[in-house]
C-alpha cells in the first residue's frame, strides 16, 4: 500500500538581492527569521565562468547562440539576411562591429530583440 506524500508547498517565492558584501550574513540571518531559507548553489557571475567572452565579442557569441538555436548554417542565415557569409563569420568572431541597423536585421530572421547584438 502507498503511503501519502507531503504535498509540495506551491506559494513560495524565490528572492534574489545585490548589496553589500560585508553585511551578507546579517541580511541572510535576518531572511531566516522571516521563514526564508538559504539557497547557495555555489553559483557565480557568468563572467568569471567564461573569462573569454568581453565585451567586444559577446554580441557574437550571441549571434553564434541565436543561429545555432534556429539550426541555421552562417549560409542559411546569409540567404535569409542577404549578409555575406564571410561577414557573419567576422561578426561571430568578434573582427566586424554590428551596427543597429545590421542587428535589426539579424534579430528579425532570428526571431529575438536586436538588442542582444549590441
Amino acid at each position: 500500500m502507498l503511503e501519502p506524500t507531503r504535498k509540495p508547498l506551491t506559494d513560495t517565492v524565490e528572492l534574489c538581492f545585490h548589496g553589500p558584501a560585508a553585511k551578507r550574513q546579517e541580511a541572510v540571518d535576518y531572511l531566516r527569521g522571516l521563514g526564508f531559507e538559504a539557497k547557495d548553489a555555489g553559483s557565480i557571475p557568468w563572467r568569471e565562468a567564461f573569462p573569454e567572452i568581453t565585451d567586444a565579442t559577446l554580441p557574437g557569441v550571441c549571434l553564434r547562440g541565436a543561429r545555432a538555436r534556429e539550426g541555421l548554417t552562417q549560409k542559411q542565415l546569409s540567404e535569409r539576411t542577404a549578409i555575406p557569409t564571410r561577414h557573419l563569420s567576422e561578426m561571430e568572431n568578434g573582427k566586424r562591429p554590428i551596427g543597429k541597423a545590421m542587428a535589426k536585421r539579424l534579430g528579425e530572421a532570428l526571431g529575438v530583440g536586436y538588442k542582444v547584438f549590441l
